[in-house]
């Protein structure tokens, strides 16, 4: 019988969570903050509602602007707050 708890040998390696969001601002160097939304269901009201974390993200080449539309994925800790990394550019902001 094996054993019903579930151990850390259990999930894939190398997976990572892929995002998408917005770039709400590229105004340092090398680094963008992106605005990730998601549709959430209230629990008591099971009404729809937006919400949203702001999180930052490494951009190598400073190759996005504000209001791209740009896929980030998640990695190893690259200073206190950056924990993302620019996977690719989905569309580019007028």
């Amino acid at each position: 019988m094996e054993n019903a708890v579930s151990t850390r040998a259990d999930k894939p390696r190398g997976h990572r969570k892929v995002r998408t969001g917005v770039v709400v601002s590229d105004k340092m160097d090398k680094t963008i903050v992106v605005r990730i939304e998601r549709i959430k269901l209230h629990r008591k009201y099971k009404k729809y509602t937006r919400v949203w974390k702001n999180v930052k993200a490494h951009d190598q080449e400073n190759s996005c602007r504000t209001g791209d539309l740009i896929q980030i994925i998640e990695t190893r800790p690259l200073s206190k707050d950056k924990r993302w990394r620019l996977l690719k550019v989905i569309r580019r902001a007028d």
